[in-house]
Order: C-alpha cells, then structure tokens, then sequence
C-alpha cells in the first residue's frame, strides 16, 4: 500500500525495473523541492523479491536505480536460489544499494558484492544532455530545474524561496528591482525567478524558446527556475513555504471565482490549500484596466488576508508591462 501511495496507481509489477526508475525519479522530484536552489540532489529507487519463509516460484531479484540531473542508472540483480539466507540477501542487497548511492554521488568505494558467478547482475546507464533534461521538465517528467546563477550572498538559512514568476519576454529592470524590494521585506530568503515552460491557454515553450529566456538571467547573473507548473496551487505545492512575488493584476485573478468555473467555493479550497503549504503572496502595485491598484484596493476573504503582503507604492511602482517593451522592440 505505501508503494501505492508513492507512484500514485497501482504498478504493473511492483518489483520491476520500471518501478525502481519511477520511485528514483519520485524521489529526485522530491529532492528537488526540499533542497536550496542550485543545490546537487539525488533519487533513489529499491524493489525486490527476496527470500522468504516460503519457497518462491519466481527469481530470488531485486532492482536499484538512481536518477540525478544528468544521469540514470539501473541494477538489476538475480541471486542464486538456496544460496543465501534471507538476513544474507538483505545484507548483500543493503551493500549494493549503499554501492550505488555512493557511486551517484561520485564516492570512491571499496566494497567489493560478495556475488558468486551463478549471480546474474545487469547495468543500465543513460546520460541526460541540458536538452533533453529540458525535455523531460516540459513533458512533466520533472518538475523543475534551477539555473543558479546568481553571485549574490543573501543573508537566509536557504530554507525559504523568494519567487518572482512570469514568462520574461523579455526581462527588464522592473523585473529585477521588484524582486529586490521584496527579498528586502521578506528579511531573508533565496530570491530567484520563475518561469513556467507550460503554459494555461497556450502551447508550451521549446526547448530553444526556454533556453533563450534563461540566456537573459545569466547575464543577468539572477537565479531562476523552470517548472511545467502554470498555476499556483501547483506552484505551491513544488515550492512548499515560498513567498511568491506578484502584481496586483495577479492578484485580481486570483481571488476572483471566475477563473474557478465561477465557483466561490472551489477557489478557497484551493487557495486555503495554497496557504497550508505555508507559501504567501507579495503583492505590488500594477494597471489593472487601465487604472493603478494595490493589493488594498481588492476585498481579499478574511480566512486568507495573513497571506497576501502588501508591497508599498512608495517602495515600488513601474507602469511599463513586457508587452509594451515588446512593442516598442518590434517584436
């Protein structure tokens, strides 16, 4: 049942090389979302059918895979039956395993498996070049990837995440002074951008698209993250504790039930779902319809005003959009 409960369904085999792959990138996901941006993390899958006090009918086997960044690795391992104890397969197995997150993380080792030669053990290997991690990213196989290009040393215990998303076509300095005030009102934090390759009414970026707007925060030398996640319940679940930085035209949609099928209902489930992640929402002033708002100037229910933040006019204020720029470029 806890397997269950990880992959989200039932497998076609709970001990196959299939499953071990999806519990490694499970838990790479995972990692992702518990690290400090820019952070090296590493998934781990395990699954096998190992001695019993019952004869098995089927092969005394077990699977390893590890999923990093740019690399899966899987194991497949078919012991020798009547050989070995249950104590000695979970020993030698155990060994393997450790074997295998120390070769993920690049640590040298000496343990030699204590394998015989009737022992059956086959490797698989793939390499992921930036393209094809890419890939993966869009079509949701992971949910995000960091670019930490940012030389800045901030004054946080790296836990928190300052998010600024948007599609950044292209980014300009109101981009980067927004995101400044905010980290100076949050106190501390990691203060990256975000850009969603997915997105809600349109075709998803191409690799070549979303490595063109990434291109601008390494000039930039500004951190940013891609996910495949446009709407920000999902955000938060990926992003769990985050202060996520918006406008006031963000705002507006989102405490207005018609972007919830009309359902006032259904949109504070979600955002009080938001809220129990433990994300908040800074909010800074921006045209809505042709006229200046701030978050004041919006009737946000009680149950989730602790979550919005004001930022203050005085503090920031630009009137230009990215359309505009594109515009006046041309483009």
């Amino acid at each position: 049942m806890s397997l269950i409960q990880l992959l989200g369904k039932i497998p076609t085999q709970f001990c196959s090389q299939n499953t071990a792959e999806e519990m490694a990138s499970l838990a790479y996901n995972r990692a992702l979302k518990l690290s400090t941006p820019g952070s090296p993390v590493l998934g781990v899958g395990f699954t096998g059918s190992l001695a019993s006090k019952r004869p098995k009918l089927g092969d005394h086997r077990f699977y390893l895979s590890t999923r990093t960044s740019d690399r899966l690795w899987v194991s497949t391992v078919t012991l020798t039956k009547g050989l070995r104890t249950r104590e000695q397969e979970d020993h030698l197995s155990s060994q393997l395993f450790l074997k295998a997150i120390a070769n993920a993380c690049k640590v040298p080792g000496t343990f030699v498996p204590d394998l015989v030669e009737s022992d059956v053990s086959e490797k698989y290997e793939r390499d992921f070049n930036e393209d094809q991690e890419l890939e993966q990213l869009i079509n949701g196989q992971i949910s995000f990837k960091v670019y930490p290009f940012s030389k800045d040393m901030h004054n946080s215990n790296g836990e928190r995440r300052i998010i600024l998303p948007g599609s950044f076509n292209p980014l300009h300095e109101g981009h980067l002074k927004l995101l400044e005030v905010a980290t100076s009102i949050c106190g501390d934090g990691y203060p990256c951008f975000e850009i969603s390759a997915v997105n809600a009414d349109k075709p998803p970026l191409s690799v070549s698209q979303v490595k063109d707007r990434v291109k601008q925060f390494e000039k930039a030398g500004k951190t940013v993250i891609l996910s495949n996640q446009p709407y920000f319940y999902k955000k938060a679940e990926i992003f769990p504790g985050s202060a996520f930085v918006i406008g006031a035209d963000t705002a507006a949609r989102l405490i207005h039930p018609k972007y919830y099928d009309g359902d006032h209902n259904k949109m504070m489930k979600i955002l009080l779902g938001c809220k129990a992640t433990g994300c908040t929402f800074l909010v800074g002033g921006r045209n809505v319809d042709g006229v200046f708002k701030v978050l004041d100037d919006f009737d946000i229910p009680e149950e989730l005003r602790d979550m919005f933040i004001p930022i203050p006019e005085k503090k920031f204020r630009l009137d230009i959009s990215s359309t505009e720029l594109r515009k006046k470029l041309g483009q």
